[in-house]
Formats: C-alpha cells, structure tokens, sequence
C-alpha cells in the first residue's frame, strides 16, 4: 500500500490550499485516514482525522479554518486549509488504517509528506 501526497507549496498568511493523499495497492477497506504534521523541532501533531463513516475531528488549532474530507471510492482523503497562519508551517503527513485483505487486520500506512510553508 502506497499513500502519495499532493498540493503543499508556499502560500501568504490568510491563504489557502488544499492537500490531496490517494491511497492505492491490494486495499480491501479503509477505516479511519488523518493529516498530521511536524514543523521543526516539534513533534508530530494530529491535524484533522475523518473515518469512513464520515465523522471527523480537529485540532483546536486549526478548527474553523481546516476541512478534511474524502473520496471512498478513490481512497483518497483531502484536506482544505483555509485562512492559513504563519505557525501551520510544517510538513504535512496522511495516515491511513488499511484492511488488505478480507478477515486480516488493519495496519497503519503513512504518506512521505508535503512540506507547506506559510510566509509573506
């Protein structure tokens, strides 16, 4: 399983800009998907987490201003960050729980980030 992130980049505080992490490989289901992030010398922090029923939750930090969202049938999960700061500075992760196969157990997955830097 392979999770491939798109869309970081450099954007002025108050921007926006809208992450992209497509999961794919033998994938039966996926449960929970999530965006993390670490920016430098911090650990790494849960941004938004979105299960496959749809239920989400934030970071206090970024509540009202990020949207996760995603697609089941492309498994692939988003995040729309909107009115972005100076301290969302980081590299951004997505996390998936993956089901291989039927009647297996799930594992985690980690994509291999997207660096997202907000400076005027």
């Amino acid at each position: 399983v392979q999770l491939v992130e798109s869309g970081g980049g450099l954007v002025q505080p108050g921007g926006s800009l809208r992450l992209s992490c497509a999961a794919s490989g033998s994938i039966f289901s996926i449960n929970d998907m999530g965006w993390y992030r670490q920016a430098p010398g911090k650990q790494r922090e849960l941004v938004a987490r979105i299960v496959s029923g749809g239920s989400t939750n934030y970071a206090d930090s970024v509540k009202g201003r990020f949207t996760i969202s995603r697609d089941n049938a492309k498994n692939t999960v988003y995040l729309q960050m909107n009115s972005l700061k100076p301290e969302d500075t980081a590299v951004y992760y997505c996390k998936a729980n993956v089901q291989r196969y039927r009647g297996t157990p799930q594992y985690q997955y980690w994509g291999q980030g997207t660096q997202v830097t907000v400076s005027s």
